[in-house]
């Protein structure tokens, strides 16, 4: 693998072992107190501001249940590969995550999906964690629980918000997925909105 390939996987890696973690429910003092890596250290790895080495990469691996593949993106799927770096990472029949930055540091893009329930979801477990979110719903229904507010979002649909407030998410009815863009500032990065019109040309 190039270096290159190298950089950029171990930088897709943060935003996978983000979602690893708010899949498994747990908080970063939670893992920190399983697995001894300080919560500090997996905040940096989190936000691309340090990469993990394979023993931190080996223990979070342990404690969420993903596979080192899955992490790298490099796990085998059906039909043709998709590009190591950024190959999604799924949790089973729950989730499925497409990091769309390769870079280190900086605002990360990443793709989400849900997939379509049976039975109506209950209320979205919540995170939270240093940083500023940017989240746009492409399709279906999202429901966005933030603090004690609760949002149904539909494509379209843009929320932001401090992801130091509690938060969640989950497919808002059965019967289809839903699938969402994510921009996220892990030092309170944002957005920067401007707008114009033909008439400016």
């Amino acid at each position: 693998m190039a270096v290159d390939d190298v950089d950029g996987t171990l930088a897709a890696m943060g935003p996978r072992l983000r979602a690893a973690r708010e899949h498994y429910g747990a908080t970063l003092a939670g893992v920190s107190r399983a697995t001894g890596i300080s919560a500090s250290t997996l905040s940096r790895i989190e936000t691309g501001r340090r990469k993990p080495t394979l023993e931190v990469l080996l223990h979070l691996s342990k404690e969420y249940g993903v596979s080192l593949d899955e992490l790298a993106g490099t796990a085998p799927g059906p039909g043709a590969a998709e590009p190591r770096a950024t190959a999604p990472l799924s949790f089973g029949d729950d989730k499925a995550v497409l990091p769309l930055t390769r870079y280190v540091g900086g605002l990360h893009a990443h793709k989400h999906v849900l997939p379509a329930l049976e039975l109506p979801p209950a209320r979205p477990r919540q995170v939270s964690h240093d940083g500023h979110e940017w989240l746009c719903v492409l399709y279906g229904r999202l429901w966005l629980a933030i603090g004690d507010q609760d949002l149904i979002l539909t494509p379209g649909d843009v929320a932001e918000f401090d992801t130091r407030t509690p938060h969640g998410v989950a497919n808002a009815s059965p019967g289809g997925p839903v699938e969402y863009l994510i921009m996220f500032g892990p030092q309170g990065e944002r957005l920067r909105p401007r707008s114009w019109s033909s008439r400016n040309w």
